[in-house]
């Protein structure tokens, strides 16, 4: 077998590779079964025409011409009717062979894709997917260092000695806490602007405004435990080539999501499931199938996306409701609760 490596440029996305293996075999061969059986058939018919004109005798009915005529015919019409059957015949053992070998090269290029992405390794992309890539590369670095910013925050609070709280004196017959009042517990809530382009995550490494409302998010207990949650799974989601960006999913009305944040599920809750994509699909149900990491994040992330809406839900209006299912937070949802058979 012959090395078709080509040095293509790295800007340019190289084609995947082709398993030569399969196409090598053309079929080539010179005679073959059927080619045997013409032959074969022909003789016997030239031989059973020759003994026939041979032994019969000659008349003298006065047509020797049209005679003549219908002599040639009757012997090699029948010879070139075998001969344009065998090559029908050839022609679509051909065709069904490279049929076979093509459906063979379709499975062996679609199984290796798969095994390709499912072991988290990416082939070359085109250089717009390139770009995006860099872009949640940076974004996810950006909010990786504020994830740690807030912990290391919060483990100085906690390891600082509580300080005593003067008692008010509208409150001296009440009970007094004795580890005294966490900081967290003194901020102010959380905006819903804030909270809901937090769960979009910034755009890309100059969305100023999407960090600051991260970095105010992860202020809240809850809302950081969520995006944590959220950014584990997309990580994950990506390693399989499924962005968010990327669905389109089918919009469910508000009172649908506010059945949900009440505790509905199965059925009257199913528009939720809006995610159409077959691929992401297929892809999402099967890394929950063989990976129990994936499996375990995606269990987590559903569980902290519920606790998280319900305690939005009543508080918020519709149009905030409507700006939430449009996140990237609240796909993930839709594409994993889907698959987790949460709308079933």
């Amino acid at each position: 077998m012959t090395d078709t490596t080509e040095t293509t440029d790295p800007a340019e996305p190289s084609p995947r590779p082709t398993p030569l293996g399969i196409y090598d075999r053309v079929g080539t061969e010179g005679i073959t079964s059927v080619e045997i059986i013409a032959l074969a058939v022909s003789g016997l018919w030239l031989l059973a025409s020759a003994i026939f004109f041979l032994v019969m005798p000659a008349g003298t009915d006065g047509i020797g011409g049209l005679r003549a005529v219908m002599i040639i015919l009757a012997i090699f019409m029948p010879v070139g009717m075998i001969w344009v059957a065998a090559v029908v015949a050839r022609s679509s053992r051909v065709m069904r062979e490279e049929s076979e070998r093509l459906q063979a090269a379709i499975d062996t290029i679609r199984h290796a894709y798969i095994a390709q992405n499912q072991s988290g390794v990416l082939g070359p992309e085109p250089a717009s997917v390139a770009r995006k890539l860099d872009e949640i590369a940076a974004a996810a670095r950006k909010t990786e260092s504020a994830l740690a910013t807030f912990a290391s925050r919060r483990e100085q609070e906690s390891a600082a000695p509580a300080q005593a709280i003067a008692p008010d004196p509208a409150t001296e017959d009440q009970p007094t806490l004795a580890l005294g009042t966490q900081a967290a517990d003194m901020a102010p809530p959380l905006a819903v602007d804030d909270f809901i382009r937090a769960l979009n995550f910034p755009e890309n490494a100059e969305d100023q405004q999407g960090f600051a409302a991260l970095r105010r998010a992860l202020k809240d207990r809850s809302t950081a435990q969520l995006i944590q949650a959220a950014q584990d799974v997309l990580t994950l989601l990506s390693q399989d080539g499924i962005y968010m960006d990327d669905l389109r999913p089918d919009r469910a009305r508000p009172e649908v999501w506010r059945q949900f944040g009440q505790g509905a599920r199965g059925r009257p809750i199913a528009s939720l499931g809006g995610v159409r994509d077959r691929s992401s699909l297929a892809l999402t149900s099967g890394r929950m199938k063989q990976d129990p990491i994936f499996r375990d994040a995606a269990h987590h992330f559903l569980r902290r996306f519920d606790q998280t809406f319900a305690e939005f839900e009543p508080a918020a209006s519709d149009g905030d409701i409507s700006a939430l299912a449009e996140t990237r937070t609240a796909r993930a949802f839709m594409l994993l609760g889907r698959v987790a058979g949460t709308f079933d």
